[in-house]
């Protein structure tokens, strides 16, 4: 059995795979669409922008989608940008991290990679311009006191008492700065716009600080780091992006960007061979239910041992995601369907739960597991007699063919599907009851063994064998139908039983996030399945019947298997907010 295999499904590289619905629209799109009509730009050009300092999440497989997603929808191109200006945090296994989730959602930038430290040198010099020309000063304030300075939303800030510098002054000590002959901390570089402004972005903001610090690419070759806000537009502006595009929480960065390369550009220090100005736009986060983003918060779960590390299968990075059995497919319908709009909202987890189980109806292959089994003796079949029964590995799709799974005396239910007494409206197996064995006979409960502990311990039964395949010859029905494997060759698993991290709607509600931790987002259970799985592999995903959706996880190994599930079959959930 290849639990992988399905002619019709598409692997999620696949270009054709990534293609968008075809009435997407969006007020971007619709941006895009005017400024080509317009002549205003030929080519369109995006980019994603991530920091290397820690895994994505699902907030960026919407930016994700949404940067490739244009570029490719207008005949563009979408560059991959590290903005890598803080070597104290970044590491290189987030870059490769970053890489490798950015081409398993199915989207490539071919040989459009880039990082903000490929402009160190260009940014420096821009620096020194903007303080030849008196548009910037070296600052001796700490951090705490260039707080102070700068005011509040009511209140206008003031100048720092080394804004008036020289600019001889500022040259000599920006240049001992890039030589390393100051500590973390003690100078900063800053811009000399206007401490009144009623935007605190506009207060004279720092362009570079001091941190003597190795960084994943240059080395130990630069002591001091540009500020993101400085180098995030003229990175964009080196480039040729034509739309540079981010959350909302930017919008008031933007005069900044602006007023970065306008002024540059009036110096004569424009880049060479760009015609144009970048233009940011912002559009509103999508919020998810149940789920933070925060990579702070993030890092704290793993720190903290709440789950076992960026990759854990509750966790909303790309990485967990992947790890839990989410088909990139699944979140990019997920991306395509929320969209993206102006005012920020919250999305319930729900729906990035059915895209999953939508993509995986018509992808994963059926299997037989018991998770909490109780044995089933069928006394009137023959002790030594043993038979192959066929059943179907996708029901949803004819193209995947069938299985052959053995039957036995000996069976192995759920152990929820048996009660005695049975509460009403019970249509599982119970005493003097009837039910059909998935793909093989009608059985009747005979009689119960029960340990010493009143547990049942062995279930007895009779089959009719004129049922052969589940079905009746005479015509009469029955409710239930129960799945179940075979005592003589099923195969133990270790399941893993995710649920989401978060019992509340909002987690960030409340003193603390951590007080929504749900303690039932994981359970562990060993469980037996059909021997037909015994040489499945690492991302090997699986419908088991009336179970769920279940994934391979890379712990697994042969004789040793290991199953995440992915999603129920249903939205267990429904019924409690119901």
């Amino acid at each position: 059995m290849n639990p992988t295999h399905n002619p019709r499904s598409k692997t999620s590289n696949d270009p054709a795979d990534v293609a968008p619905p075809a009435a997407q629209k969006d007020f971007l799109r619709e941006i895009v669409e005017a400024d080509l009509a317009s002549g205003k730009h030929r080519t369109i050009v995006t980019r994603f922008p991530p920091e290397p300092n820690g895994f994505l999440h699902i907030g960026h497989a919407s930016s994700i989608n949404l940067n490739f997603g244009i570029a490719r929808d207008f005949g563009g191109r979408c560059h991959l940008r590290f903005d890598d200006t803080n070597p104290v945090k970044e590491e290189q296994r987030y870059i490769d991290g970053i890489k490798e989730d950015v081409r398993w959602l199915g989207f490539d930038w071919g040989k459009h990679e880039y990082h903000a430290s490929d402009y160190f040198r260009q940014l420096y010099d821009w620096a020194v311009l903007f303080i030849r020309s008196g548009k910037a000063f070296v600052c001796d304030l700490n951090a705490e006191q260039v707080r102070q300075y700068r005011g509040t939303l009511t209140e206008p800030g003031r100048d720092s008492p080394f804004r008036n510098r020289s600019v001889e002054e500022n040259l000599d000590l920006f240049e001992r700065m890039r030589k390393g002959e100051f500590p973390d901390g003690s100078r900063t570089l800053r811009a000399k716009i206007d401490m009144t402004s009623p935007n605190l972005n506009l207060r004279d903001p720092v362009m570079y600080r001091i941190l003597h610090a190795e960084h994943p690419r240059t080395g130990g070759a630069w002591c001091i780091y540009p500020m993101y806000d400085y180098a995030h537009g003229q990175s964009d502006w080196i480039e040729g992006i034509t739309h540079s595009m981010c959350t909302l929480e930017f919008e008031d960065h933007r005069p900044l960007y602006d007023w970065f390369i306008d002024t540059i550009d009036a110096l004569g220090g424009a880049p060479k061979g760009v015609t144009y100005h970048p233009r940011q736009y912002e559009f509103a986060r999508r919020n998810l239910s149940h789920t933070v983003v925060s990579k702070r918060k993030l890092l704290e779960l793993v720190t903290d041992g709440h789950v076992r590390g960026w990759d854990d299968p509750r966790m909303p990075t790309i990485t967990g995601m992947r790890r839990r059995g989410y088909p990139a497919a699944a979140i990019r319908t997920y991306c395509d369907t929320i969209g993206i709009a102006r005012r920020e909202n919250t999305v319930d987890v729900a729906l990035l739960e059915f895209a999953v189980r939508e993509e995986l109806n018509k992808s994963a292959p059926r299997a037989f597991a018991v998770l909490d089994p109780v044995k089933v003796v069928i006394d009137n079949y023959p002790e030594s007699q043993t038979e192959e029964l066929e059943v179907d590995n996708n029901p949803e799709d004819p193209a995947a063919g069938k299985r052959k799974v053995k039957f036995c005396r000996e069976i192995f239910i759920e152990s929820d599907d048996f009660a005695d007494p049975a509460p009403p409206k019970f249509f599982r197996l119970s005493p003097g009851k009837e039910v059909r064995l998935r793909a093989a006979y009608y059985i009747t409960c005979t009689s119960v063994e029960r340990d010493a502990s009143g547990k049942v311990a062995v279930i007895h039964c009779t089959y009719d064998p004129a049922t052969r395949g589940g079905w009746s010859q005479d015509g009469r029905k029955v409710k239930g139908t129960l799945h179940w494997v075979s005592a003589t060759d099923a195969i133990k698993a270790e399941m893993r039983l995710y649920d989401r991290l978060f019992s509340v709607e909002d987690p960030d509600t409340g003193e603390s996030y951590r007080d929504s931790l749900n303690p039932k987002s994981l359970e562990i259970v060993t469980g037996l399945i059909e021997p037909g799985l015994a040489n499945v592999k690492a991302g090997d995903r699986v419908q088991f019947e009336r179970q769920g959706y279940f994934c391979v996880d890379p712990d697994s190994r042969p004789g040793a298997l290991v199953f995440n599930r992915t999603v129920p079959l249903k939205d267990s959930w429904a019924k409690q907010k119901g």
